[in-house]
């Protein structure tokens, strides 16, 4: 539930807007910047015969010749940073925690949240360079990628339409993804509700009767009529959270009841849980490229440090009193934890599943953006009608998924390990590298060689053991 922050009016030469800020609900939205420039067929790149280091050293600055129909200030970005981190994935961190025991859990989420921050300091900082050697003033985060190896060395250049298609495949699988855990978490939740008060029956039955539901409301097609669900869902998520906090922090156990580290084969699943709640690179260039004074996104201390501060901070507190509170029992939801008896609790779980069921439709607004634009060329003949079909289609696909995987943390962390492990710290790192291997270079010992090396080899032993185990996981739960 990470808001688009921007939305890019490619009609109107130079210019970037923020209609409906506050009120979209979904992680981000990758696309061209409507940035003036002459372009090739289906290419958002500028043509230019060769890049310009000069512009880079202060020929060409792109903070000048950026057109913001609306600025943000620094608070407002600070506002939109917090709500574009904070999301429902701050209801599974106890379930991380139990993954990962509780001062493991304290220590490994303090180093994703460092190492996420600084892939976030590095990706904007090579923005930075390469819209001053492209000689650009503002540039996406599928833009960033191309432009990388574009602007690079030219044994990369090969690889420019590679990594703008990863980017934009991983952005779809995360996205639908979170689509079936929504689906997941809604029917989890309304079935404690139905199981207290009506008749008990399959989680898998409230999936299927929530279909046509999810259907219709994927048929609205203009964004415009989107923007109330999600004011509703804020609203309601606010309520949501207010109380399930009052109800954790009450009378919480001693810390001797739960491990203070668990076994190493459950880490995976708290890595990929863990970078599932705090990841949220999708929303930085967007915000990026919007602020008043861009120069302070990033630096020491600027708008990033501060709220991703107080994001971990957050995550932490309610990751580490969720596991205290509810131990071994803990859900993969801490909404699903709350009692069942009580009138006050089950609103709870009644309000996030209505609040999460609307903001369905604007997540799935960007991977279905994605998916079409790369497919409407094929339907020219009834291309309104074969566009309904491939909503219907899409939703359809995550629904039986959800039905095929009905547990929330396998499904969550398989999500967070295999997308936000790629796009969040291996992909940052290799743009970083890309982009400073010819000026200013790999540095003194190739220390920046190795740096990047590192932080891609976590990414990658975080994205492969989170996959394996998150598959076993499921492959387990699918065969009971």
């Amino acid at each position: 539930m990470r808001p688009i922050i921007t939305e890019l009016d490619n009609n109107k030469k130079g210019s970037i807007r923020t209609d409906v800020a506050d009120l979209v609900m979904v992680k981000y939205k990758c696309s061209s910047n409507g940035v003036p420039i002459t372009q090739t067929n289906g290419s958002t790149l500028p043509l230019v015969s060769s890049t310009s280091k000069d512009a880079e050293f202060g020929g060409y600055n792109p903070f000048d010749h950026r057109t913001v129909q609306y600025p943000t200030t620094d608070m407002e970005t600070f506002i939109h940073l917090l709500k574009g981190s904070l999301g429902s994935g701050i209801l599974a961190m106890p379930l991380a925690f139990m993954n990962a025991g509780l001062v493991f859990g304290l220590v490994a989420t303090a180093i994703i949240g460092f190492v996420c921050t600084y892939c976030v300091h590095i990706l904007v900082k090579s923005s930075h360079k390469l819209c001053r050697r492209m000689q650009v003033p503002a540039l996406g985060f599928a833009d960033v990628a191309e432009v990388a190896f574009l602007a690079g060395p030219p044994a990369f250049h090969k690889f420019s339409g590679l990594f703008r298609g990863l980017v934009n495949t991983f952005l779809t699988i995360d996205l639908l993804g979170c689509c079936c855990v929504y689906i997941v978490f809604v029917a989890k939740n309304i079935k404690q509700v139905m199981d207290e008060y009506v008749l008990e029956l399959n989680v898998r039955w409230y999936m299927l009767m929530m279909l046509p539901l999810v259907i219709l409301m994927n048929l609205i097609r203009n964004l415009k009529y989107l923007a109330p669900f999600s004011m509703i869902a804020n609203f309601l998520v606010g309520i949501c959270m207010t109380i399930t906090f009052w109800y954790v922090f009450q009378d919480v156990p001693s810390t001797k009841t739960v491990p203070y580290i668990t076994d190493w084969h459950k880490w995976p699943l708290f890595f990929g849980t863990a970078i599932f709640a705090l990841e949220g690179i999708g929303v930085v260039m967007p915000l990026e490229n919007n602020m008043k004074t861009p120069q302070h996104f990033i630096g020491c201390p600027s708008v990033l440090n501060i709220g991703m501060s107080i994001v971990v901070l957050l995550y932490s507190t309610v990751g580490l009193f969720g596991f205290l509170k509810y131990g071994d029992k803990t859900e993969g939801s801490i909404t699903l934890n709350l009692p069942k008896d009580q009138l006050l609790a089950q609103s709870v779980k009644v309000m996030i599943a209505v609040a999460i069921f609307l903001t369905y439709s604007l997540q799935f607004y960007v991977p279905f953006e994605i998916i079409w634009k790369g497919t409407k060329h094929r339907f020219t003949s009834h291309p309104i009608v074969f566009e309904y079909l491939l909503r219907v289609f899409l939703v359809v696909c995550t629904v039986i998924v959800a039905i095929a995987c009905p547990n929330l943390g396998p499904v969550i962390s398989l999500v967070g390990a295999l997308c936000l492990s790629f796009l969040g710290l291996i992909l940052p790192s290799c743009i970083d590298l890309v982009t400073c291997w010819e000026e200013p270079g790999l540095g003194r010992g190739y220390w920046r060689l190795w740096k990047n090396l590192a932080i891609i080899m976590f990414g990658i032993l975080g994205l492969v053991t989170g996959v394996y185990s998150s598959v076993l996981d499921i492959i387990v739960q699918f065969n009971q």
